[in-house]
Parts: structure tokens; C-alpha cells; sequence
């Protein structure tokens, strides 16, 4: 019964905070779905460069004969080294970015957790207030605010690869930093509302929460307790506990 109430759907009836907190988790959900998908491209990119470098053969002239050198003169540019290089930046720099406020919905980001893991679950709400509020919202939107000068500045000059042969239009990347960064404070702003809403809203409240756990579901088995549970109960982590 508990999994059924944290895993219900946000409806007309919660707070407009929950309902804005729950819109912007699907956007930004979509978005970094979607982007997630990056990291095919990254692959691909990577393994092209590195096979098509590294087949070739020396003729007994004493020439040199490269996979890569008759991909670039027989199929197009693309395929010159640089290029290839450059994309791979880029690609792992546009998944990197778009995916930033997707693992924060999905409470997936790196965490070290000396203290959190031992407080009682408002106090830990009132640490992701602390934290939101004064670490990561600021930190975004100043980050934001100082990028956005540099992709401007990028694109007044039209900035390309330092290379003469690489890819054009730098400024392209460097918005997708910035709109990686808006995602994020965004996925952000939308933990935030959420929070708020367990400190000052109706204590017997529930919706699903991105980066908290209500006190009744935290299941998390894990170290001594998850060792424990395997050697007397035969249970794997996926397992229900038992009764």
C-alpha cells in the first residue's frame, strides 16, 4: 500500500508547488531521456576514429596506406581525424550537460554521504532546503549568467575549431553547456518546491519525491544490513523484505 501511495500520480488536488515541481520533472525527464541517446553517437564516433587511425599497412614502396586516408578522400571530409575528434567532444559534452538535472530528478548524482544517511527524514529535508537553496541554485544561475556572455562572445566572432581543418560555429556547443545549466537549475528549482513542501505543507502529504525518500518507504538495503538479510534470508537486493 505504501509503494501505491509514493508511486501516485500528481493530480488537481496537491499543492500548486507539487504540481509545478511534478511538470518540470517531466520536461526535464523528456529532455534528458532524449538525450541520454547521446551516448550512441559517442560510441560510434569513437570507434570509427580509433579503427580507421589504426588500420593501415606500409606498401613496399615504403608508403603509407590508412583506412582513415581513403575514408577522407573516397567517402568525404568528415572522416578527417580532427573532425572525428571534435566530434566526440562535442557529443560528450552535449550528454554530459543535458543529462545534469536528469540525474537529479531520478536522485542518481553523486552524493557523499557522512551525515545525511543517519538523520531522520526531516532533518534530511531541511539539509536538501540548505543545500538547494544556498549551494546549487546560486551556483547554476551564476554559472548561467556568466556563460551566456561567453556564448555570445563566441558567436559575435564567429568562433570555430583552433584547427584549420575542425569543425565551425563553436558557439553551438557552448549554448548546449548553457542550456544544460538552465535543465539543471530547473530539475533544481523543482527538488526545491518539493522540499518546501514537506517542511511547511500537510505533514500526512504524499507524492513522489525526486531526491528524498519518505520515512515509511526508505527500503535501501545496502552494506552490513543488505549482507545480513542474503545470509538469512537468501533475499537479493530486488527482493521484497521479509515480513
Amino acid at each position: 500500500m505504501t509503494q501505491q501511495i509514493h508511486a501516485a500520480a500528481v493530480t488537481a488536488q496537491h499543492p500548486v508547488t507539487v504540481r509545478v515541481a511534478d511538470r518540470i520533472r517531466r520536461m526535464v525527464d523528456f529532455i534528458g531521456g532524449w538525450a541520454s541517446w547521446l551516448s550512441l553517437p559517442v560510441v560510434i564516433v569513437t570507434c570509427v576514429d580509433v579503427i580507421a587511425r589504426k588500420v593501415k599497412y606500409v606498401d613496399d614502396a615504403g608508403n603509407i596506406h590508412s583506412l582513415q586516408l581513403w575514408m577522407r578522400a573516397n567517402v568525404g571530409p568528415v572522416f578527417e581525424s580532427v573532425i572525428l575528434q571534435e566530434m566526440e567532444w562535442h557529443f560528450h559534452a552535449a550528454l554530459f550537460a543535458l543529462v545534469l538535472g536528469y540525474g537529479l530528478i531520478y536522485n542518481s548524482h553523486v552524493r557523499i554521504d557522512l551525515i545525511r544517511e543517519n538523520l531522520h527524514f526531516r532533518k534530511k529535508a531541511w539539509l536538501e532546503f540548505a543545500g538547494l537553496t544556498f549551494l546549487m541554485l546560486p551556483f547554476c544561475a551564476l554559472v548561467i549568467w556568466f556563460a551566456y556572455d561567453y556564448v555570445l562572445a563566441s558567436y559575435a566572432v564567429q568562433e570555430g575549431s583552433v584547427s584549420t581543418v575542425g569543425l565551425p560555429y563553436r558557439w553551438m556547443i557552448k549554448s548546449v553547456l548553457v542550456l544544460g545549466l538552465v535543465l539543471a537549475l530547473f530539475a533544481g528549482f523543482a527538488a526545491w518546491l518539493q522540499v518546501v513542501t514537506i517542511l511547511w505543507g500537510p505533514p500526512e502529504l504524499r507524492f513522489a519525491l525526486m531526491t528524498l525518500e519518505w520515512p515509511e518507504e526508505d527500503r535501501k538495503i545496502e552494506g552490513k544490513e543488505r549482507v545480513k538479510l542474503e545470509d538469512e534470508y537468501g533475499l537479493r537486493l530486488s527482493d521484497e523484505p521479509p515480513p
